[in-house]
């Protein structure tokens, strides 16, 4: 025992011993260390042996300091020179284990000795339940941050992916964030794709490999036979693969061969699931391994789910637009709207060249025999194929009309037979052409004789084999469209001057329909002025509700070049005039006409010479006036940087002006 003067100064050296080491051991972060925080301190027991046992483990400390080693057999007899006390190292809220005390000095413990040691326990107990709250608070702190930052992660993802409505952008999108956050070097976007019967990945590949610039592709390939991609839409949990372990899978699949020779072995398949719809797979590769851990695994499931539903947000929009642009179309270039009751709408007639003009549409409405419309400039051969569609068999369905020479002819092929996203500079979208818009109805070609020689062959396929190809495209579109064909020129001399192919020329000219000039039918025109002025004044807001005679018949005695478009531009120009209740059109203005059109179809010459008009402005000069001005405007209308503006009319004047003579601001 420790020699001292009284018992007062012992109590003083063991209540400051156990104040310093009550003050070392809090400082301890693990359990080696808190044990030898004891054995340096100037205690007045000297013990020469500890050993702390906890569960699984256990330390010991000694002269030499503390150490993990191979477990003491305790339980043996003592040498008669040591004595041994054992303690529980306990808190009021659990047993951590037992410290064992052991002495080498020949003394045996006094019983202040054991309260000393007993209270060495207790502080040894409340050291280690602070290290154990310590720990516990930094797993879950380990654990908020781990979550933290996977949510941060996942909001990052969904905000750039879900952003996106362009399928290319969305595939760019989901590869660059995916290898920001998880440094994978290969990701790859699969999209199911209905092709017919089959079934097509459209497969969005991005591979970044070190020191090399990034690689980018996009390929069709077809979902057949046992593939990996199959395995992985059948089941809604990840799957990874180690193609080393596994190199059946890339022995028919060059794709996965070529990853192998690389040195890419682990591969992720997550499936894309949206309303239990499969949507395809993102499938992502890496060099090394370890990346695909069960914590990653389950983040990169829940950015799959939000790509999926930005997959669908995107098609749902393309699928939007794309409605949306035929509706556009249909809107302007099908039924603009329903005629006046009767089997011939506004078609206004009471000559009898009219009559079995009338005959001959109601004879060949019936059939679906492809029909030539041949007349000058100006005739109404639009309306003569409107009323050939309302009175078939077909008018429940669109009348697409197509002006051949309002079109650039670059533009010709596109906007006939559609084209493909990606065929060209600009084409951003999959676009149906007129042959699919008119599906089941009727397609109206006018101009067809401006059509370019190197599009006639592929018209004439269409009427013989009744199928298309979009451009960019290698797919076959059937199509059943009737074909209504309109002309000013003289096809027949075309062919002769190898302008225009001759096979062609007769699939057309299978019923030709010759439209009578205006000035042929002279007993029509006082029926079309009274038609024409109640028209253009019910759209001014006016009342005009009578001509004077003399007008009427020096309208009948004028040779009309122009046909009824010029009638009806002379019309109103005259009710723009007018301020009362009676058409006002100055007789001066009227002369009769001396000569003929010089651009016409073949018909029979006119029987006698008639005076030449008034100059009034060519509907053709009219024509590329307002297309030039368009083109400026970039097919703008209306506002103050529009066409209307730059032609100094109104916007109504022009829309009209564009309707009669066939122009839409969307060709320009």
């Amino acid at each position: 025992m420790l020699k001292t003067s009284n018992d007062s100064e012992i109590n003083d050296q063991w209540q400051e011993a156990i104040i310093r080491i009550s003050q070392t051991l809090f400082f301890q972060r693990d359990d080696a260390s808190i044990l030898s925080a004891l054995m340096p301190l100037p205690i007045p027991c000297r013990f020469i042996d500890l050993v702390l046992f906890l569960p699984r483990r256990h330390f010991s400390c000694d002269r030499d300091g503390p150490r993990a080693g191979p477990e003491p057999d305790l339980e043996q007899d003592l040498p008669e020179n040591h004595s041994r006390c054992v303690l529980p190292v306990a808190s009021p809220r659990r047993r951590f284990g037992d410290v064992y005390f052991t002495r080498t000095d020949g003394y045996h413990y006094s019983q202040d000795e054991r309260a000393f040691l007993r209270r060495l326990a207790q502080l040894l107990a409340v050291a280690l339940e602070n290290l154990a709250v310590q720990d516990t608070l930094r797993l879950e702190n380990e654990v908020l941050r781990h979550e933290r930052d996977h949510h941060r992660i996942l909001v990052d993802v969904t905000n750039s992916v879900l952003s996106c409505l362009d399928m290319d952008a969305l595939a760019s999108e989901v590869s660059k964030e995916i290898h920001r956050f998880f440094g994978i070097d290969y990701i790859s976007l699969a999209l199911c794709e209905n092709a017919g019967e089959n079934v097509r990945l459209n497969r969005y590949v991005t591979h970044y490999q070190a020191g090399k610039p990034m690689r980018r592709e996009q390929t069709r390939v077809p979902l057949a036979g046992n593939t990996l991609a199959q395995r992985a839409l059948a089941q809604t949990e990840p799957l990874v693969i180690n193609l080393q372990d596994e190199p059946q899978w890339a022995e028919d699949d060059p794709h996965l061969a070529a990853m192998l020779r690389e040195g890419v072995h682990t591969l992720c398949l997550l499936p894309m699931l949206f309303g239990h719809k499969p949507l395809g797979i993102l499938k992502l590769a890496q060099y090394q391994q370890g990346i695909f851990s069960e914590s990653n695994l389950r983040l990169l499931s829940q950015i799959t789910a939000r790509i999926a539903i930005a997959v669908d947000n995107a098609r749902a929009y393309d699928e939007i637009t794309r409605l949306k642009d035929n509706l556009e179309h249909e809107n302007i270039w099908l039924n603009e709207q329903m005629y006046n009751s009767g089997s011939f709408g506004e078609i206004i007639w009471k000559s009898a060249a009219m009559g079995a003009l009338l005959e001959q549409v109601q004879m060949v409405a019936d059939s679906d025999s492809t029909v030539l419309i041949l007349g000058e400039t100006g005739t109404g051969k639009e309306l003569i194929a409107r009323a050939i569609h309302e009175l078939s068999a077909r008018n429940g369905k669109p009348m697409v009309k197509m002006n051949c020479a309002a079109v650039p002819s670059g533009l010709l092929e596109s906007d006939l037979f559609g084209h493909e996203k990606g065929a060209f500079t600009g084409a951003t979208t999959t676009r149906h052409g007129r042959f699919e818009l008119a599906e089941g109805g009727t397609l109206f070609l006018d101009e067809v004789g401006d059509l370019p020689l190197e599009l006639q062959p592929k018209l004439l396929r269409v009427l013989q084999e009744r199928e298309i190809e979009r451009l960019g495209g290698s797919k076959v579109i059937p199509v059943n469209v009737r074909l209504i064909a309109a002309t000013n020129r003289d096809l027949k001399d075309m062919v002769a001057e190898r302008q225009y192919r001759s096979d062609l020329y007769y699939r057309l000219n299978v019923f030709p329909i010759l439209i009578p000039p205006l000035r042929e039918r002279p007993e029509d025109i006082p029926l079309l002025a009274k038609f024409f002025t109640q028209k253009i004044a019910r759209r001014m807001n006016r009342t005009i509700d009578s001509i004077p005679g003399e007008t009427l018949r020096r309208l009948s005695q004028l040779s009309w070049p122009g046909n009824v478009r010029e009638l009806e531009n002379v019309i109103e120009r005259a009710v723009i005039l007018t301020r009362g209740s009676q058409l006002n059109l100055r007789l001066d203005e009227l002369q009769p006409a001396a000569s003929p059109p010089v651009v016409r179809p073949p018909v029979p010459e006119p029987a006698m010479h008639r005076p030449a008009p008034v100059p009034l402005e060519n509907d053709e000069t009219e024509r590329q006036r307002i297309i030039q001005a368009l083109r400026e405007a970039n097919g703008i209308v209306a506002g103050p940087r529009g066409a209307a503006m730059k032609l100094g009319v109104k916007r109504t004047t022009l829309l009209s002006r564009m309707q009669r003579l066939g122009i839409s601001p969307q060709a320009w």
